[in-house]
């Protein structure tokens, strides 16, 4: 996407919602620079124990990325071929400036106002959280850019595993 006026691109990417290792989750913040990842990997992390062994793409490791407008196929498997799941992601532009973003809820289907001092830079919808199987989740600091996206797709996320492959699931909630 483009950025803003006043703004300048500093890098683009894939927008990166959470990952999982371990049953336990971390939320990238979509507002923040570090939930834009310049390359792309289905699992962006590795898991390291004692002995100083590390592993990458260990069987619970997992990624959420947001999806973008795509429509899903819901029947096919999980893909592991790059070039055909590329397309089911969402890009990201972190965009550099000197004036602040706030976001704005209203809770209900009307547009909020901007406060005093501020202008809008765009009308989204209110995105909190994101969950999969069992009990991990993560999500968005409301005040965050990341929490009000410009369009909204369902489902929401791609989930890839460490075993390399990505796909959608019925499992995966979106708040």
């Amino acid at each position: 996407p483009e950025c803003p006026e006043g703004f300048k691109s500093l890098w683009s990417g894939y927008s990166l919602v959470m990952l999982e290792g371990n049953g336990y989750s971390l939320a990238q913040e979509l507002g923040s620079a570090g939930s834009c990842l310049e390359e792309f990997q289905t699992v962006p992390m590795m898991q390291c124990s004692g002995g100083q062994v590390c592993n990458h793409g260990v069987r619970t490791d997992k990624a959420f990325y947001l999806a973008n407008e795509q429509n899903p196929d819901f029947t096919i498997k999980p893909e592991s071929n790059l070039d055909d799941l590329i397309g089911y992601v969402s890009r990201c532009n972190v965009c550099g400036g000197s004036s602040k973003i706030l976001a704005r809820h209203s809770f209900t289907s009307e547009v909020p106002e901007c406060p005093e001092g501020f202008h809008e830079i765009w009308e989204g919808y209110s995105y909190l959280m994101v969950t999969s199987s069992g009990a991990s989740g993560g999500g968005q600091t409301l005040a965050s850019a990341g929490s009000c996206l410009e369009e909204f797709y369902v489902p929401t996320f791609v989930e890839c595993l460490g075993r390399g492959t990505c796909g959608f699931y019925i499992n995966n909630i979106d708040y």
